[in-house]
């Protein structure tokens, strides 16, 4: 029963708990924690061993307990954030959402680049002061980069820029399992780029995304000439034609509900064809590099140099002598003219692009998909691409905006859609080993929080800067067969889950629960769970399964799934297992969580 009395009111509380009564005067409404100086006395104040106050009197009266808040925001959070433990989630339990997002916008990042490096330079200490030969400490390259993006992300505030930016990175593809995972200063500032631009506008995204060196060697317009006829020299088309399938427009006209716009004859109507990237391919050349590592070699860059000696942390500059001086004619009767400098070139046709009317609708569903869900209805994608369209200011391609827009929304937020069958999405595997990582207390003797992601690569196919493609790991329309593509629908991160891939996550997790051990390397002391808060949880199993429930399940702990695990624990008891039988517990109820479908699907 909710009472509900003004702050200046007078009530008489009648507390009856068992056969005691109390009368007392307050000045308050109950429950919310509002319950300062009221005694209440019970029939019985049990409290179970190491669990002091979980079954006071004092709960039936202030709404402690009650988890309902708690799994709303554990839900919203496992949408905003890359995990977050129990402080975290009842934190912000006591917060709008809306401004929990402000606060997140105002939380400034620390630099990727800045992490890898002092991964590098602490390895090479640790390395050299074993005895190794400096000569052969290699880097910086892709382990450092993983180890500056693990440890920042154990003990971080920018919790959203950082989810954010992880998202963007699926978008604006680049990977570190080409030559690229040798130059780990430049991962580390390109995944500067998208941290600086997550609550930034999506025109500069695509501007700074364009002329980074790591992205024109990934999809190489670096190095990029203008025809030379004679001598068989072409532009190279690669990123012509991604920038607009990939990262701006896609293939088709859309609504800007993201349906197809159709033909006379009901078929799709494409975006561009051949000859338009062949236009966009003559803008995008003579790019190169805009400053040199040291080196025996030169002394100052210029084109055509070896993409080895180009500093990777330096923008792309334009030598206006290798770019087309050209018209170019690109879409929609859009004419860029001739004899410009090719970085007015470029910067018209990015403005082109992102004028497109695809651009909201193409963003919106490839964020919701990837944050919220994979089978956004189309009056979720409009209006999140309204807001791309017009932030309510007058601007366009506003992030913020998006990023609200998707967050709070009736379809992301309200309980009902949990019941639909077409909401929610499958968790990437290293999004459930960021949350776990994030959701558990460690144990890091050297302080390091470092992890160079191979083992989980190799086994999942999955880490940070790591797609085995410009497609990203999955395609944002990629149906499994069987149900869903019966029923129409998509599920892109399905696309990664196969027999090899899904029993290697559970490998991993046997490992990270059963032996404690979150990740270990050669430079420093591995880095291990500590379960005792969770032990002290286990005498009684409920207690942990609803902890549990709060932290990974948001809730939606199926009765079914909830029952299973209980017996198991059930039967792990003192007698049978001695004094450890707390420990093999937490074991069992965290590792049959992690593996269950009712974790795998965030909804």
């Amino acid at each position: 029963m909710l009472l509900s009395l003004t702050s200046r009111s007078f009530f008489l509380a009648f507390l009856l708990v068992a056969t005691f009564s109390n009368a007392q005067v307050y000045e308050d409404y109950i429950g919310g924690g509002h319950s300062q100086g009221i005694n209440v006395l019970s029939s019985d104040n049990f409290d179970p061993p190491f669990m002091p106050g979980v079954a006071s009197a004092e709960q039936t009266i202030n709404g402690s307990g009650l988890d309902a808040r708690s799994f709303e925001t554990a839900r919203f959070l496992s949408q905003a954030t890359l995990g977050a433990d129990r402080e975290t989630i009842e934190q912000v339990a006591q917060m709008e959402f809306e401004d929990w997002i402000d606060d997140q916008f105002n939380i400034q990042s620390e630099s990727m680049l800045a992490a890898t490096d002092s991964a590098y330079n602490v390895g090479y200490d640790i390395f050299v002061g074993n005895g190794g030969n400096p000569e052969d400490y290699f880097g910086p390259y892709f382990p450092h980069f993983n180890y500056g993006v693990w440890h920042y992300n154990m003990s971080n505030e920018d919790l959203l820029r950082q989810r954010v930016a992880l998202a963007l990175s699926e978008i604006f593809v680049i990977s570190l399992r080409t030559q690229l995972g040798e130059y780990g200063d430049g991962l580390g500032d390109y995944y500067d780029v998208l941290l600086n631009n997550a609550f930034g506008n999506y025109e500069d995204l695509m501007l700074e995304v364009s002329m980074h060196p790591m992205m024109g060697a990934y999809l190489s317009h670096f190095n990029n000439p203008l025809e030379i006829a004679a001598l068989n020299i072409h532009p190279d088309e690669n990123y012509a034609r991604e920038i607009m399938q990939l990262f701006s427009i896609g293939l088709y006209e859309l609504n800007i509900d993201g349906s197809q716009v159709l033909d006379m004859n009901n078929d799709p109507i494409p975006t561009y064809d051949n000859n338009d990237i062949k236009e966009f391919a003559q803008v995008f050349t003579g790019l190169g590099p805009g400053d040199i590592i040291p080196n025996p070699f030169v002394n100052v860059p210029s084109f055509g140099l070896d993409f080895i000696i180009a500093d990777k942390t330096v923008p792309m500059t334009m030598y206006d002598e290798w770019h087309d001086q050209s018209s170019k004619q690109l879409l929609n009767g859009f004419v860029i003219p001739a004899f410009q400098d090719g970085m007015d070139d470029i910067e018209m046709t990015i403005e082109h692009l992102f004028q497109h009317d695809n651009v909201g609708p193409f963003v919106a569903l490839r964020l919701i998909q990837n944050l919220v869900k994979s089978n956004p209805t189309p009056d979720y994608i409009e209006r999140v691409a309204l807001k791309f369209n017009d932030n309510g200011a007058g601007v366009r391609g506003d992030m913020k905006a998006v990023i609200k827009a998707i967050l709070l929304d009736e379809e992301a937020r309200t309980c009902a859609w949990i019941n639909e069958s077409t909401h929610g999405k499958l968790r990437e595997p290293m999004l459930r080993y960021f949350q776990f990582a994030r959701a558990n207390d460690k144990l890091a003797p050297s302080g390091l929080y470092w992890n160079s992601g191979y083992e989980f690569l190799l086994l999942t196919g999955q880490g940070p800067l790591a797609a085995p493609s410009v497609f990203n790991f999955f395609t944002p329309d990629y149906q499994p067969h069987g149900d869903i593509a019966d029923a129409e629908l998509v599920a892109p991160e399905f696309q990664i889950h196969n027999s090899r891939t899904s029993v290697g996550f559970m490998n991993m997790t046997y490992l990270w629960i059963n032996f404690s051990l979150l990740w270990s390397f050669e430079e420093v002391e591995e880095v291990y769970i500590d379960q005792s808060t969770l032990e002290q949880m286990a005498y009684d199993p409920e207690v942990l399964l609803n902890h549990l429930d709060v932290v990974y399940t948001n809730g939606q702990l199926t009765e079914e799934t909830r029952n299973l695990i209980k017996e198991s624990m059930n039967q792990i008891n003192a007698n049978e297992f001695g004094a450890f039988y707390l420990d093999f517990r937490v074991k069992m109820a965290l590792y049959l969580i992690m593996i269950s479908p009712d974790y795998a699907i965030l909804k």
